[in-house]
């Protein structure tokens, strides 16, 4: 059994997704539930260099679009945000909407934000003025020291507030006039269950009431894109892009680039019963952890075993009280190796083997640091409606890979506690439970 619920829990009472497969909880949910995949052939980037422009893109996220969900005297700020920062805004305010929190009536001093981002960067084209104003005949390659006198008065003004990966925070903050606890994570892949730990600890602590609480990334930018294919494989098979990630898979060849936020409203449950908020649900615990070896190398497996078993210590649950695995399931075989080797590590062999475990990668593609966040939010909504959703492409398990993988079709289950674990390149974990009401 799940411990009793206290009046000093940490609960879950909104949710806003800006993902792939949709942006509002019902198209997310009926596109989960049909298994329908949100990775495509990409329109957003010309000169993405995926292969094939296979990525998830937030199709429905337009400028129009973000207009109506930002409030009216908020709007003018969206010229000072770049994508990553536009979808993560919208994502909590989203989130609040469905949160059904009314600011005019809350202490502002008791609103907190605590958000994630990956660093980010540039497109090439808004630095090719610049650049090519330091560049002469005489120095036909960009000269670093023109780029003072020539190249940055060609920057727009806004340029460095568009691209610091702190600014989702600021903007939120600003738009919900939270005046309490603010900070920010740039952990890219950990970044998600990160958050939602510094948030837990932020509201058991007394500091706050409620927090805003999420994160938001993109892979898909051409810059990263292109980082990525240098540092790690990127999926070039099959042919049809809704294919390409295949976590667990014996096929697996690679990651498939996204873009992505989610934002969760966290509040004490005091607060929440007092204003009869829809709760959805309680974190349990947070843990994280990093292994790097002697040669520089991530250790994947013992820093997920790690991250795991803190969040399991901080949750006081025994393994066999989890549901179901949320888990990284990046495409990239090692990697799949080492987290389900820590899962057995964890688990033990005999429950390792029967937990069932599902990859959202397969569905909304690697965002970043908008990944943990949003592969929370499939497990928060599959489980409200009573399911573990499917994982997809792992049509041939791979036999290194002995997990009880969730496909085909989503899962029934009575069990309504999830643990989320993801991993970063440079070998941190981290890992949170929830559990669902």
């Amino acid at each position: 059994m799940v411990r009793a619920v206290s009046s000093s829990d940490v609960v879950m009472t909104g949710v806003g997704v800006m993902s792939p497969i949709g942006v509002d909880l019902d198209a997310f949910w009926n596109r989960l539930a049909t298994g329908r995949s949100g990775i495509t052939t990409t329109t957003l980037f010309p000169g993405c260099a995926a292969p094939d422009q296979a990525g998830g893109q937030v199709i429905e996220f337009t400028e129009e679009s973000a207009r109506k969900v930002f409030l009216k005297e908020h709007r003018k700020n969206l010229k000072a945000m770049c994508r990553e920062i536009q979808l993560g805004v919208a994502s909590a305010m989203q989130a609040l909407t469905n949160s059904k929190l009314d600011l005019s009536q809350i202490n502002h001093e008791r609103l907190g934000v605590e958000f994630g981002a990956n660093l980010m960067l540039s497109a090439p084209d808004i630095l090719a003025s610049a650049c090519d104003a330091s560049i002469s005949p005489e120095h036909p390659t960009l000269q670093t020291s023109a780029w003072g006198r020539l190249g940055l008065p060609r920057m727009e003004p806004l340029w460095l507030l568009r691209y610091l990966p702190n600014m989702p925070a600021c903007h939120i903050s600003i738009a919900a006039d939270a005046r309490g606890p603010s900070n920010s994570l740039t952990l890219d892949d950990a970044s998600g269950n990160t958050v939602l730990g510094e948030a837990l600890r932020i509201l058991q602590r007394g500091a706050a009431d409620i927090m805003i609480t999420g994160s938001t990334g993109t892979t898909l930018h051409p810059i990263k894109t292109m980082h990525l294919g240098l540092w790690h494989e990127l999926a070039t098979s099959p042919a049809d892009p809704a294919k390409r990630c295949r976590p667990f898979d014996r096929d697996a060849n690679g990651r498939v680039v996204a873009e992505g936020a989610c934002t969760f409203i966290l509040e004490t449950r005091t607060h929440a019963e007092a204003r009869n908020a829809p709760i959805l649900g309680r974190i349990l615990g947070t843990g994280s952890g990093v292994v790097t070896a002697r040669d520089g190398k991530p250790l994947f497996r013992e820093a997920l075993v790690r991250a795991m078993r803190a969040a399991l210590k901080s949750a006081d649950l025994s393994v066999d009280q989890i549901g179901h695995i949320n888990a990284h399931g990046l495409g990239i075989k090692d990697l799949d190796v080492a987290e389900a080797q820590a899962i057995h590590d964890v688990f033990g062999p005999e429950l390792g083997r029967r937990v069932p475990v599902t990859a959202m990668k397969s569905v909304l593609g690697n965002s970043g640091a908008g990944s943990g966040t949003l592969e929370l939010a499939a497990s928060v909504i599959g489980l409200q409606h009573g399911v573990i959703p499917a994982t997809l492409n792992c049509d041939n398990p791979n036999p290194d890979c002995p997990l009880n993988i969730v496909r085909g079709e989503p899962q029934s289950t009575t069990n309504k506690v999830v643990l989320k674990a993801n991993v970063n390149r440079a070998g941190q974990a981290s890992a949170a439970i929830v559990e669902v009401f």
